[in-house]
């Protein structure tokens, strides 16, 4: 059983080399894809450099310009599908999320009955280190927002740490995923919970970059505003807007 750890980069020079050692270094043999949006800094050239010693485990895909983390992350999807990977996942380059977890999020969906399983901040056993309150504030209203819009039992729906079965990659249309930044993870999971694929919420404490620049702003977060009611819209006229496939 193949696994594929995607990791989105843009100006992650300070991080990228020492979050590859960390996932490449674990027993269970992850491969890595690195798909790098042109970054002005370098991190694509880090990278390269670490293949010379990885050159089996250890991928990159080069994009020319930002062009958005939705995107980047259909580009690694799509990756993995054709590539056979049996579990495919989404992770950040900053240590935000917890490399240690990689493990438990795959044993949830390997032998834990998920076909997605997600690192959650607002489950019991999760939290947040080295946040502000008003980011704090955001975050949970925005995950109580998008619960009450969208119907999804998920706690921690904006979460950016996640792992998928094959099977939901293979059946949703990803083509039809639209949103390119703080909403991409919200429609993800609401295609893969309308398309009739079960989430799993695996606790996790996220903390803040030590290293580099936050990628947020206000129009990430007006997308996901409006975006999480034009999401909930697709399915007055479908049951599965999503899928490829009869559910």
């Amino acid at each position: 059983m193949s696994s594929l750890v995607i990791i989105p980069t843009y100006n992650e020079k300070e991080n990228i080399q020492d979050i590859l050692t960390v996932v490449l270094g674990f027993e269970d043999g992850f491969h890595v894809l690195v798909v790098d949006d042109g970054s002005p800094d370098g991190t694509a050239d880090l990278v390269k450099q670490s293949q010379e010693s990885n050159t089996e485990r250890l991928h990159l895909l080069e994009r020319k310009g930002k062009l958005g983390l939705g995107t980047a992350y259909i580009a690694g999807f799509k990756y993995g599908i054709a590539n056979g990977y049996d579990y495919i996942f989404e992770m950040d380059a900053d240590f935000s999320h917890p490399p240690k977890d990689l493990a438990r999020l795959l044993h949830t969906c390997k032998e834990g009955g998920a076909d997605m399983s997600v690192g959650s901040r607002y489950i019991k056993g999760g939290g947040v280190k080295n946040w502000g309150l008003d980011r704090l504030i955001l975050s949970r209203g925005a995950s109580f927002y998008v619960q009450l819009v969208s119907w999804m039992p998920v706690s921690d729906p904006t979460a950016g740490f996640v792992c998928y079965k094959r099977e939901v990659l293979e059946t949703l249309d990803l083509d039809k995923i639209e949103f390119i930044g703080y909403a991409f993870q919200i429609e993800m999971k609401f295609a893969a919970y309308t398309s009739g694929f079960k989430i799993k919420e695996v606790p996790i404490t996220f903390a803040d970059r030590e290293k580099g620049t936050s990628k947020m702003n206000l129009s990430i977060i007006t997308e996901a505003i409006t975006g999480v009611i034009k999401m909930r819209a697709k399915t007055l006229f479908k049951k599965a807007p999503y899928s490829l496939k009869l559910v």
